[in-house]
C-alpha cells in the first residue's frame, strides 16, 4: 500500500493543499506548473517553486532511507 504525502501553502487568505502518492512526484510537479500558468488564480511560479522544493525534499528523505 502506498502512503500519501501532502504539501501545502497559505497565501493571501487562501490555502493550497496538494496530496499525492509516493512515486507520483513528477505528476504533482507538472500539476503545480500547470496551475502557475493559469491566470484565474493567484498561484504563481514562486508558489510552484516553493511546493516543488517541499516535494523534492520529501523525496530525497525517502531515498536516503
Amino acid at each position: 500500500m502506498q502512503a500519501f504525502k501532502q504539501v501545502s501553502l497559505a497565501k493571501a487568505g487562501q490555502q493550497y493543499v496538494f496530496r499525492y502518492r509516493e512515486g507520483d512526484e513528477e505528476t504533482l510537479i507538472q500539476s503545480l506548473t500547470d496551475m502557475a500558468r493559469r491566470e484565474d488564480t493567484n498561484f504563481d511560479w514562486f508558489d510552484a517553486a516553493v511546493l516543488s522544493r517541499q516535494v523534492n525534499e520529501a523525496l530525497l528523505k525517502r531515498l536516503e532511507k
